[in-house]
């Protein structure tokens, strides 16, 4: 709401200097009112303006409960030589540089939803090409660009002409607001760089290059129209804080033709999707399954984070609610599912819905941290191959549960754990990996137990690494094949 009011300021090379806020509900909870004029006081902290105040409303019967409206608008201030857009300036061939936005920014949410609505994809699906941990609800939320600090000082150097915000109506419809009517522009669309998340919604929305153009702003939050003779330093001094690009420049208009062209936009789109499926093809997408603390889970985190990895979490699936393990994924910026087993009649029925939410978050590679439910048979089946397990002994040795207690009791000098594909018959899949570990004269089932945990830390991660590179498959006959390239 800020981000908006005070970019608009700017089409005048106007300064914001103080905002205004009204919230209206039904019945005022004071946590969320709080939340939101917090949100609109730090908005106002990185615009350079002032909040005022404003008005809260409580109107009983108007606002059902948890809504509310939120409005607002922001006052600024230019010096009338420095008012702009500055029409009788604006020449052929004046450069047109575009300023990086931070996403959808605050426009076309309703055809965004519509998209969504008719897609296999929630809100709850992991993110574009974005951040290892995003859903694509938050992305699609990302907060609005404020440009007022970073461009003011350019606005106000003499060198631009027209300022333009790219809200509702995208490229297409702002852009000639700052024009002469005698004049138009010619952009390039692979002259700038357009987020995955545009490529994403013009696929998924089949979603022709006028509409997109019309609707979004398509990666470009703002545009300058500036003298050719300045562009190079204008852009040097915008770019030492935000991204930008000259994207085009002015030419004469011709009646019938459109005031804004936008040259190459869909192969700018289908070049964002071939670098989006390079960029998931090289990472192998992980689902963990867990039922407690997760120790597993923060190893195979901690793996994941290193430049070197060939795979990434997208998803930690729990069957127990407010588990260790769950807090310990949200502070990674994972996302969480909880699916509590106790709510379905069968295994068969709970695993098809952890099936579901897999396929959701498009996982490649499952691995079991502790998760203490056995797999029905259809769902090793389908994912045959593509579940690991990590067990507390050198299996063959010793499976089943109390893995610890079997071993001091058959009185073995040496133990260890054993990472494995899942086969339909318990802890009896190939083994892709194990680490021994020595069995200590006194050793208690705690002391072994705590032993062999660090090993797992270490066997699980190299295990699922080994897996996400390629460098060990399954084969058609339940053992293991090391390809020759990756084992040399």
């Amino acid at each position: 709401l800020v981000a908006m009011c005070v970019n608009d300021i700017l089409a005048h090379g106007a300064e914001p200097l103080f905002f205004l806020d009204y919230f209206a509900c039904g019945k005022l909870e004071v946590e969320v009112a709080q939340a939101v004029i917090a949100g609109i006081a730090e908005a106002c902290t990185l615009a350079g303006c002032a909040l005022l105040g404003g008005e809260t409303a409580e109107m009983p019967g108007m606002y059902p409960p948890g809504e509310y409206d939120l409005g607002g608008f922001a006052v600024g201030a230019v010096e009338r030589k420095q008012m702009l857009p500055q029409l009788d300036r604006i020449v052929d061939g004046d450069a047109v540089i575009g300023i990086a936005s931070s996403g959808i920014h605050s426009n076309g949410f309703s055809l965004v939803r519509k998209i969504i609505e008719n897609s296999p994809f929630s809100f709850s699906s992991p993110s574009v090409g974005g951040s290892e941990g995003q859903t694509l609800g938050e992305q699609l939320l990302t907060p609005t660009k404020i440009y007022s600090k970073v461009l003011l000082p350019v606005l106000h150097s003499g060198c631009v002409k027209a300022y333009a915000h790219i809200t509702g109506g995208g490229l297409l419809e702002n852009i000639p607001r700052v024009l002469p009517g005698k004049f138009g522009v010619v952009l390039d669309a692979l002259s700038w760089k357009i987020p995955e998340i545009f490529s994403w919604l013009q696929k998924e929305g089949n979603l022709s290059e006028e509409e997109m153009a019309r609707t979004f702003n398509c990666g470009i939050g703002a545009i300058l129209i500036v003298q050719k003779e300045f562009a190079g330093q204008v852009l040097k001094d915008i770019q030492r804080h935000e991204d930008a690009w000259l994207i085009g420049k002015v030419v004469p208009h011709h009646s019938g033709s459109p005031h804004v062209e936008v040259n190459n936009l869909l192969q700018a789109f289908h070049a964002n999707r071939l670098q989006m499926l390079h960029n998931q093809q090289s990472k192998m997408r992980v689902a963990v399954l867990i039922s407690g603390t997760g120790t597993n889970l923060e190893a195979l985190i901690t793996s994941t984070k290193k430049p070197s990895s060939y795979a990434q979490i997208v998803l930690v699936i729990s069957n127990k609610a407010g588990v260790e393990g769950l807090k310990k994924a949200e502070r990674a910026g994972i996302p969480t599912k909880v699916i509590d087993h106790k709510l379905y009649s069968s295994r068969e029925e709970f695993d098809s819905a952890v099936d579901k939410v897999l396929e959701e978050f498009s996982a490649e590679l499952i691995c079991l941290a502790g998760f203490m439910r056995i797999l029905s048979g259809p769902f090793v089946r389908k994912w045959n191959g593509k579940i690991l397990n990590i067990h507390p002994s050198l299996l063959p040795s010793f499976k089943g549960a109390n893995a610890h207690r079997l071993v001091l009791e058959a009185g073995v000098r040496v133990t260890g754990c054993t990472v494995h594909f899942v086969a339909e018959e318990v802890d009896a899949g190939a083994i892709i990996f194990q680490e021994a570990v020595p069995v200590k004269i006194g050793d208690s089932e705690e002391t072994l137990s705590e032993r062999v945990k660090e090993a797992e830390h270490r066997a699980f991660p190299t295990a699922m690494q080994l897996v996400a590179s390629g460098a060990i498959q399954l084969g058609g006959d339940g053992k293991i094949i090391w390809t020759s390239q990756k084992q040399n």
